[in-house]
């Protein structure tokens, strides 16, 4: 089935985007700081900010818990708009 036929741009090369880098950084936690939080490796919080990696379903949902947001806040198959900006605003 062709998710482009359904209204929704293809997911280019599998890769998903996040949000991963401004949340840590509102929270002043380093990758290390994550990467311990969630049982993982400091590098692997680097692979998934840039998008080299996507996170299995276990590792999205403990980052949705650990940052108590619900997981498509965080990833998305789009570029994501910011979080405090609803349609309409600014103008």
């Amino acid at each position: 089935m062709n998710v482009a036929g359904r209204g929704r741009p293809p997911l280019l090369g599998g890769r998903l985007t996040n949000r991963l880098p401004v949340l840590r950084a509102e929270r002043r936690l380093s990758r290390q700081d994550l990467a311990t939080a969630l049982g993982i490796n400091y590098q692997t919080v680097g692979y998934l900010e840039r998008g080299e990696y996507n996170p299995s379903l276990d590792l999205a949902f403990r980052i949705s818990e650990f940052f108590g947001l619900p997981i498509e806040q965080i990833f998305s198959r789009e570029r994501p708009r910011p979080l405090g900006l609803l349609e309409g605003d600014g103008e």
